[in-house]
């Protein structure tokens, strides 16, 4: 880009800026005095000018300063040079927040949580996908001799608990054997071909007595345990920091908490982000959902070891901070899936 280009994007970084901080209209006048520009006033209002010939900028109303547009957000995301760091100290206080979570689900809501107090701003988690995890071990307990309690462990972290009433008890040693049946069955595999597996198991020993009938009421039980609980989906908080700042929804938050509440536009948003580390930003109308259109969705996925979980993010009005929301959503994804895939 030529210096003109170059100097009319920090007149836009400015507004930007300015802009999310006072939530207030801006003039050349005080671009001038805020920020060392290097230029006259003059040229700073030629600058607005052209910005707002080219759709960056616009006036709200008459005789008013300028807000930055959806387009100028775009312009502003897409050139920044860098995240807002964080502190060292900010990052372990973090990562111990998140590790003393006691299960999946603690972790989560702590994730969530936090997320939103960093962001003042929606947070939003999806649950593990399960379409994308596997067993990572299932252990059976005998609560009595004909009550066992079957353990299901992913390896994204989620562990499903489940009773199964067995027609004839079983002694210790059939417990073992029940054990590293439905365990070879089951462990390592991704969970729709564990759902197959275990259910095959129960098929090709049905009829053959012994452990047929425990490992064909185990199997009902599993399959149900193995499936996608869509209930469970998403995980959302702050919800109350849109009320913060209803004015920048311009009379939309009601549809925006809709969409929120029915989350089928938010899952979708999500499941388009499948890369880990790699933080995606839709500004406005890029959500592609008439309901959002007042808003901006930070958003990335976490997972461990090169696999994704889920996905994760911020919805907030278009007049954000993006460096530092871009940075809070980096690093609570990369700690979730450091936290997840240690245990």
């Amino acid at each position: 880009m030529g210096s003109a280009d170059d100097r009319r994007f920090e007149v836009l970084r400015a507004i930007v800026a300015d802009f999310v901080s006072t939530k207030e209209p801006i003039g050349s006048k005080s671009l001038v005095e805020r920020h060392n520009l290097g230029v006259s006033s003059a040229t700073v209002r030629n600058d607005m000018a052209v910005l707002e010939t080219e759709g960056y900028i616009a006036q709200p109303h008459t005789s008013s300063g300028r807000v930055p547009t959806e387009k100028g957000y775009r312009e502003f995301v897409d050139r920044l040079d860098d995240v807002k760091p964080m502190s060292s100290a900010e990052r372990r206080a973090i990562l111990s927040f998140l590790e003393s979570g006691v299960d999946l689900d603690d972790v989560l809501r702590r994730a969530v949580r936090l997320l939103a107090q960093l962001t003042r701003q929606v947070a939003i988690v999806q649950y593990p996908t399960l379409s994308t995890s596997s067993v990572r071990h299932l252990e059976v307990v005998a609560l009595t001799p004909a009550r066992l309690l079957l353990v299901v462990i992913t390896d994204s972290g989620r562990v499903d608990q489940r009773i199964v009433e067995l027609g004839d008890g079983i002694d210790d040693v059939q417990l073992s054997q029940l054990r590293d049946l439905l365990g070879q069955a089951l462990e390592g595999k991704p969970l729709a071909a564990a759902s197959v597996a275990v259910s095959d198991l129960a098929a090709h020993l049905n009829g053959q007595g012994g452990l047929a009938d425990a490992v064909g009421r185990s199997a009902t039980v599993l399959v149900e345990s193995l499936v996608e609980h869509s209930e469970e989906r998403l995980l959302l908080g702050g919800t109350a920091n849109l009320t913060r700042n209803t004015a920048d929804f311009g009379g939309s938050l009601r549809s925006v908490l809709e969409a929120l509440e029915e989350q089928v536009v938010v899952l979708r948003l999500l499941a388009a982000q499948q890369e880990a580390g790699k933080v995606t930003v839709r500004i406005g109308h890029e959500t592609e959902a008439e309901q959002m259109a007042g808003t901006s969705v930070v958003s990335t996925a976490y997972g461990s070891s090169g696999k994704v979980f889920g996905g994760m993010g911020v919805l907030g009005p278009t007049r954000m901070d993006y460096p530092g929301t871009i940075a809070n959503v980096a690093a609570v994804a990369l700690y979730i899936g450091e936290v997840l895939g240690s245990r």
